[in-house]
């Protein structure tokens, strides 16, 4: 019998979780069965069990997927040489995450994700991880911006950056809702936290990075 090329078996293994990401955003991760993601991928029971031992493998390999993404995101932001250019793209890179379609399935899952982690160990150490990673990348452009002198030295860096993942989170909960969020206005008060933190020398930098934002907006 033939083997199947690592190419292949990577195509249907992305199948299978794209097939998922369906099944749960649109039933949730409860009333969805192996059984739904087997047919609405279109491999066999067994194949499936192939590639995931268990519905809690699909959860968690989803989360790692996404994860891989923000891993992108937080690269991009940590190589601007300037730390407050790197919060901002950080900030601005999240930020289109709310507003782009394809990734609607995503963010409904990831929230019912943050309800299962309340009842199951391994799901919650998952999404603490998969936080924590995006806590740490503004942690460490905010210390930065300590050291050269653009951020105030007795900012708290780990409340900050606490409080910049709790707007991100409430704002994709209310998006998923289907709320009419004005996420501009959102921006504009998340850029007034920021500029409280600054020193003169900060402030500059953050204003000249903010006007080049915008004009590539409009």
């Amino acid at each position: 019998m033939p083997k199947i090329s690592e190419a292949k078996r990577e195509t249907r293994r992305q199948e299978i979780l794209d097939a998922a990401l369906r099944c749960f955003s649109r039933d949730g991760f409860h009333n969805t069965t192996t059984a739904d993601i087997v047919r609405e991928s279109g491999v066999s029971q067994g194949s499936l069990y192939l590639y995931f031992a268990t519905k809690e493998d699909i959860v968690v390999a989803l989360a790692d997927e996404r994860r891989q993404g923000e891993a992108m995101i937080n690269a991009l932001a940590q190589g601007e040489e300037d730390p407050i250019r790197g919060l901002l793209a950080l900030i601005e890179l999240y930020g289109e995450g709310l507003t782009d379609p394809h990734r609607i399935a995503m963010r409904r899952v990831g929230i019912q994700g943050w309800g299962e982690a309340l009842r199951n160990e391994r799901i919650r150490k998952s999404a603490i991880e998969g936080l924590a990673t995006v806590r740490q990348a503004i942690e460490r452009l905010v210390e930065r911006g300590q050291r050269t002198g653009q951020i105030r030295p007795e900012a708290d860096v780990e409340a900050f950056a606490r409080t910049l993942v709790a707007t991100f989170q409430g704002l994709v909960l209310q998006v998923a809702w289907g709320e009419a969020v004005n996420l501009r206005a959102c921006g504009q008060i998340v850029l007034d936290l920021i500029r409280a933190l600054l020193t003169t020398d900060g402030l500059a930098s953050f204003e000249a990075a903010v006007a080049e934002q915008f004009h590539r907006a409009d």
